[in-house]
This record gives C-alpha cells, sequence and structure tokens, in this order.
C-alpha cells in the first residue's frame, strides 16, 4: 500500500476537509459508535459534507467484540448507498468493523468473506482513533467473530489511507479505560520488541512509543492535551511496530482472563506480560530466537534503555510495580486454570523469544492468581 497520510484536528480539521472534498455529491459511510455525537470532529464532518454535498450514511450496528453478522450489514449499507468510501471514529471495534467493510464490499455476497480470497481494492479508508491503545490504524489486522469463534483478517490492503489525531477525543475516556488502553499500547510495543519477527525498523518503532509511553503516563493519565495528544503518537508508533511483529505470548494469555473475568483488555495484558517480563529474565538459556541468547540479552537492554531504567531488572520491575494491583477486587479462581492454559494461541507462542511449555504457561498464569487473587 502507500504510505500513509497522517493529520490533526488542527485548524478546525482541515485535514478532514481536504480529504472530504475528493468525494463531493458522493456517499461516504462513517462507522461509529454512539459517543460520536459528543466529539468536536462530528460538528465538523456534518459541516463540511454539508459543504460538498456529500451524504453521509452513518454505520453503528455492532457491539463492543463485532460479529461477522455486523459486517455483513455493514457491507449491505454501504453498498445499497453506493458509497465511495469509509471514515472510522472510534476504537478498536469501530476500527475493525470499517476495515472489514474496506475488504469484503467488493466480494461475492453469497459465499462466506472469510472464505474468500481477499483482492485489494481502491476504496479510501480515513481513520480518527478515539483510544489510545490499540493501535488498529497502524494495522494490518482486524478481529471479529464468527459462530462465537474470535476470528483475525489480516490483509495490508485495510490498513487506513488517512489517520487523524485528535486529542480532544481522549477528554471523555473514564480514568478505568485511560489507563487500560495505554497499557494495551505498552504492552504491544514491549511484546514486539522482544519478538523473535523483530526487525531494526520495527524496534525503533517500540522503543520510541515506550519512551513517550512512560514520559507521559503522568500528564495522560491527568487528561492533559499536550499528554493526550503524545500518548496517541504512541499507540500508534506501537500499532506499526506489531504491524510488523504480531504479539507474542502476553496477548497470547490474556483474551481468556478477559472473558472469563470481564477484565479490560489492556489491563490482562499488562498483568500476563509483566510475569512473563520476570520469568524471562530467569530463563534466558530456553531462548529459541534463532539470532540467539545474546541478542536476546542486547533485546532486555534496550528495553531497560527505552524504559528509563538502569538494567533489565529494574526494567522489569517498573513494568511490574506499574501493574501491581490492577484487577482490583476480582478473584481468580484456581479451578479456571486449565481452561486458561488449553486457550493460549500456539501461534502467538511461536512469536515469544523464550520457549514455552504447558507446564510453564500453568506457572505463570499460577503467578498472576498468586499476585492478583
Amino acid at each position: 500500500m502507500s504510505e500513509q497520510r497522517i493529520g490533526s484536528a488542527k485548524q478546525e480539521y482541515g485535514f478532514l476537509y481536504e480529504w472530504l472534498k475528493k468525494y463531493e455529491n458522493e456517499p461516504v459511510m462513517l462507522v461509529c459508535g454512539t459517543s460520536f455525537d459528543g466529539l468536536d470532529i462530528s460538528h465538523y464532518l456534518k459541516k463540511y459534507a454539508s459543504e460538498w454535498n456529500i451524504p453521509i450514511t452513518r454505520f453503528g450496528e455492532f457491539a463492543p467484540n463485532p460479529d461477522y453478522a455486523s459486517v455483513e450489514k455493514g457491507v449491505a449499507v454501504f453498498n445499497e448507498n453506493h458509497c465511495s468510501a469509509l471514515i472510522a471514529v472510534g476504537g478498536g471495534s469501530a476500527m475493525d468493523v470499517a476495515k472489514c467493510i474496506k475488504l469484503y464490499h467488493t466480494m461475492d455476497r453469497e459465499t462466506c468473506f472469510l472464505e474468500q480470497t481477499i483482492i485489494p481494492n481502491t476504496t479510501e479508508l480515513f481513520a480518527v482513533p478515539t483510544t489510545a491503545g490499540t493501535g488498529s490504524e497502524a494495522t494490518r489486522y482486524a478481529v471479529i467473530y464468527y459462530k462465537g469463534e474470535k476470528q483475525s483478517v489480516a490483509h495490508e490492503s485495510c490498513i487506513p489511507g488517512f489517520v487523524l489525531f485528535d486529542p480532544s477525543v481522549l477528554t471523555t475516556l473514564n480514568d478505568y479505560h485511560r489507563k487500560a488502553s495505554m497499557l494495551d499500547a505498552l504492552c504491544h510495543a514491549i511484546e514486539s520488541f522482544w519478538s523473535v519477527n523483530s526487525t531494526a525498523e520495527s524496534m525503533d518503532y517500540s522503543a520510541k512509543a515506550i519512551r513517550m509511553i512512560y514520559e507521559n503516563a503522568e500528564g495522560y493519565l491527568k487528561n492533559r492535551p499536550e499528554e493526550n495528544e503524545n500518548m496517541l503518537q504512541a499507540a500508534y508508533l506501537a500499532g506499526k511496530a506489531i504491524n510488523i511483529t504480531q504479539t507474542t505470548a502476553g496477548h497470547a494469555m490474556c483474551y481468556k482472563l478477559t472473558s472469563l473475568y470481564q477484565l479490560a483488555h489492556g489491563f490482562a495484558a499488562a498483568v500476563c506480560t509483566s510475569r512473563l517480563w520476570l520469568y524471562m529474565l530467569e530463563n534466558m538459556d530456553n531462548c529459541v530466537d534463532s539470532r540467539g541468547k545474546q541478542h536476546l540479552t542486547e533485546v532486555f537492554r534496550g528495553l531497560a534503555k527505552a524504559s528509563g531504567c538502569r538494567d533489565e531488572k529494574e526494567a522489569a520491575q517498573k513494568f511490574f510495580c506499574l501493574v501491581t494491583g490492577l484487577t482490583g477486587d476480582l478473584h481468580f479462581d484456581a479451578k479456571d486454570m486449565d481452561c486458561l492454559v488449553d486457550s493460549v494461541n500456539p501461534v502467538r507462542l511461536k512469536n515469544h523469544p523464550v520457549k514455552l511449555e504447558k507446564e510453564d504457561i500453568k506457572y505463570l498464569y499460577g503467578e498472576i492468581f498468586k499476585g492478583e487473587g
């Protein structure tokens, strides 16, 4: 795909204005949730669409974990209204739905889209992330559920061609989701940094994201505009990193924690990653990265530097302290252990630099139970 164009909300959303005017007299689909109406961008979108006589077809019939039926409906609405482009304003769910609509709207609607080969199209997708966490605006991945099972859709052509960062969208985030989003972005950056698929480019994105998250965390958690904008940029960089490497064991372990205990995804990922980091430092001899143990040693030194720490153990402990107690009053139940262990996706474990067998996963969940239960 061509290089993404990145813009801001400055000059009354001039970046949006310039993009929209290309579609004068042509319908455009807006994928968003109900919170859109309370955002500043909603006013400017209506204003500019009216100026350029652009009919806006709004689609919001999807849940926080969108299913295939929602995507099917979105494709139908897009085609029935003869839309020419897409705008996605929201968190990961809105982005995932919009990405799938972009991928599927030119495909055969009589056959399950998931069974077809994706053929790239030129339909433009303009993304406005409303959380500083998923980094979905930077990745080729989308997640939907089909018959209750999680499906990962991946294709380069679903990466939005235009991204607008608007710090004002973060002002209404509650404290719980604000911190969860930040931790999701931080976990993306950390996991990408130590992934067996890492490259010089991905590690540069990750290191920058880690530094920005730590440097801006205090102000972001206090809802200050400058730090909100910086956190959006950091989440985007972390997304750029995992777009190259994918995630590792931290994310593989966190999904069932999220569903079993209704825990925010960012919190679950952080709790898992904190235990993994300490465990990995103690089990370096089990390195499975083809670049060897010395490379992994350098990786942890790089993580320490990006985290503003003196050494590898201090960096791991800094992260561990950041996430301690995140689960609040939740009480993990040991009877769920087998379910948790069996839920871990072996594909993501292949990306992890230290070998993990079932017994290791069980041990790590045990450490989580011990520390958080």
